[in-house]
């Protein structure tokens, strides 16, 4: 008989890369019964998971208060296995499966939550360090409860219990980026491609502002993929010189990221130095050294230690667009020494950096559980 396990969010979409892709479709193929309860129009059977729809919520309140108490009733009325959720918001839900059933229980942490709270543009000010640390409060409270601990980096690991605490970091799937007939490098047009969450925090303006900057015998264009967080940002930013040299997107599938960045020449990660990007490990990333372009990236230590351990492109002051516009004008304009970082990227990506590799950390922990 397979094992039942029950996956829970409900914040991330159902096509969510490190859920749906990557740990769905690995434990589909370990031979897992799975069940995953997501914002959907309909129950069905997608690739052969059993999805359970959640509505989707009018505004974030009806998400935290409505939306967690259907995902416990759904869950517990799949008398699972194993539970494994991927939301903050869903710890209460955690904390009571673990006492109403036998199952285990699995919490999934993506971002360092206390940090991550110090930079939500929607809590006042006055009250981000005291809802900081009652997210402290509640992940610790939680982590009693639950059987493991899925960190998605080795800073937020570091947080909990070592006992309890696997790492299984985001990195790319094997050859998912890699365009079947890839446009030749040097054929390319300048282009410079953002894929991810499009945000103040994330770099937006500097990006925009630096690719205005740009002499315009280049031709530069600066390609967006992704959503607009918050949305009424998008009107806000096309004030700024540089938009007219912009192509938003919006957000793409798996296949439309890998066309995008199979015909880019470079890819931006510019997040400010904000407490819980520092120790980041952003998909994107690792999507571009997957995809074969080289980076301009935020010079963070960690960060640093990757880009340069590998030499994969090249390091900026976030909030500087004219550093960030002589970083990507220099690779535009040594396409050798451009294409030979991304194929550095690339192959450190199929050596060390990859989902192969981490998918058995999380396959081990399930085992464990299992036994």
């Amino acid at each position: 008989m397979k094992t039942r396990v029950c996956l829970l969010t409900t914040v991330h979409p159902l096509f969510d890369t490190r859920i749906f892709h990557k740990q769905v479709k690995t434990l589909l193929r370990e031979g897992y019964d799975v069940t995953l309860i997501v914002q959907w129009p309909k129950d069905e059977v997608i690739d052969g998971v059993k999805i359970l729809a959640l509505p989707t919520p009018q505004n974030r309140l009806t998400r935290i208060f409505g939306l967690t108490g259907r995902a416990f009733y759904l869950a517990w009325q799949q008398g699972a296995d194993l539970y494994h959720f991927h939301d903050p918001e869903l710890l209460p839900t955690g904390m009571l499966l673990k006492i109403l059933t036998r199952a285990k229980i699995i919490y999934d942490v993506h971002e360092d939550l206390p940090k991550q709270i110090l930079n939500k543009h929607w809590i006042p000010k006055y009250l981000k360090q005291v809802a900081s640390w009652c997210a402290e409060i509640a992940e610790m409270a939680g982590a009693r409860f639950f059987d493991r601990i899925v960190a998605a980096t080795p800073a937020i690991a570091r947080r909990f219990p070592v006992s309890k605490t696997v790492v299984v970091q985001n990195f790319p799937k094997l050859g998912e980026l890699a365009a079947a007939l890839p446009v030749s490098y040097n054929d390319r047009p300048p282009v410079a491609a953002y894929v991810g969450g499009i945000s103040r925090e994330r770099g937006l303006k500097e990006m925009v502002r630096a690719i205005g900057l740009l002499p315009d015998k280049i031709g530069a264009r600066l390609v967006l993929a992704g959503s607009f967080s918050p949305p009424e940002l998008e009107k806000d930013i096309q004030q700024l010189r540089g938009w007219e040299r912009v192509d938003y997107l919006g957000w793409q599938s798996r296949e439309g990221v890998k066309k995008l960045l199979s015909g880019a020449r470079v890819g931006l990660v510019l997040f400010h130095p904000a407490p819980n990007h520092l120790e980041a490990q952003p998909n994107k990333l690792f999507e571009y050294m997957s995809a074969g372009i080289p980076v301009v990236a935020s010079d963070f230590p960690l960060w640093r230690e990757i880009v340069e351990g590998v030499g994969c492109g090249l390091l900026v002051d976030p909030l500087n667009p004219e550093e960030i516009a002589k970083a990507i004008l220099w690779l535009f304009q040594h396409q050798a020494e451009a294409r030979a970082m991304g194929e550095r990227g690339q192959k450190a990506i199929n050596e060390r950096y990859n989902w192969a590799i981490e998918s058995k950390k999380l396959l081990q922990a399930y085992r464990e559980l299992m036994e």
